[in-house]
């Protein structure tokens, strides 16, 4: 498959993965839709190109590993899992019930590819510490991906894991930054600015590079870079538009968790049908 042909595939995966998110979400209940479809490109980069996994065996010790910090947008990563195969079609209308296999927030018990139980912010990344470290320890040459919010960067632990991280130089960790500069409560400057984010993670040891994240060649040129560099682990600060694909949702903190209405739900359809795919 030419680059051309590969960048057309994986465009298209990223759309199937905001149809499937929306799927999911439907009408009169609390969806985050907005971090959730401003992963749709990075998640579809890292499950249809980058990631080392076979969806017939998501247990295969020689896999990678993908670890989503910001637990909330979890519906990006079953969307792509159930493109995959991995999750049958039908657990989508089940999403946050009793019955199915997809609840809010990843559950490793529940749900075929899910890697760890996370939500509680800033823990993703001290977990993909500890599956590099023990990757390590039995010889297996496989890499630990981990997507964290750039709200979640306030919080205490991230940082410590980061020095961790470079301590022991884990150059099998990459993490994305979905730096989308909304929270749920607002604008990410208003709540809890932090600045010069790429800076700060180059002074505590990583290797920094990036890349728009809605850009499939910029964003498998970024990954490709950041498991090339060696000694150290590398950031990939993605930018991202929350709510990307949906007219009413971008840039909106509304729907960090909003309930869409049937007019909206409708909107969000014709907005799909209008986008190239």
């Amino acid at each position: 498959m030419g680059e051309s042909e590969q960048v057309a595939m994986l465009r298209r995966k990223a759309w199937l993965i905001r149809r499937n998110i929306l799927t999911m979400i439907g009408t009169g209940k609390a969806g985050h839709l907005g971090g959730s479809s401003s992963l749709a490109e990075i998640v579809a980069v890292l499950y249809f190109h980058t990631m080392r996994l076979d969806p017939r065996d998501v247990k295969a010790p020689g896999r990678d590993r993908l670890i989503l910090s910001k637990g909330h947008a979890v519906l990006a990563q079953y969307a792509a899992l159930v493109e995959l195969g991995v999750i049958p079609r039908e657990e989508m209308s089940k999403l946050k019930t009793v019955d199915g296999m997809l609840q809010g927030h990843p559950d490793m018990d529940r749900t075929p590819g899910i890697e760890a139980v996370t939500g509680s912010l800033g823990q993703g990344l001290s977990i993909a510490n500890g599956m590099a470290l023990g990757l390590r320890l039995d010889g297996i040459p496989s890499r630990v991906y981990v997507i964290l919010g750039d709200g979640e960067l306030s919080e205490g632990q991230v940082w410590e894991a980061a020095m961790a991280t470079a301590n022991y130089r884990l150059d099998h960790v990459t993490a994305i930054l979905d730096l989308n500069r909304i929270q749920a409560s607002g604008p990410t400057r208003e709540t809890f600015e932090i600045p010069h984010v790429a800076e700060k993670w180059a002074a505590f040891g990583w290797h920094c590079v990036e890349a728009d994240g809605h850009d499939p060649s910029a964003l498998m040129s970024a990954l490709e870079e950041a498991a090339g560099e060696k000694g150290r682990p590398a950031m990939v600060i993605a930018h991202t538009v929350k709510g990307k694909g949906f007219s009413f949702a971008e840039n909106n903190a509304a729907f960090h968790n909003g309930i869409l209405t049937e007019e909206l739900y409708q909107q969000a359809w014709r907005d799909l049908e209008a986008a190239p795919h």
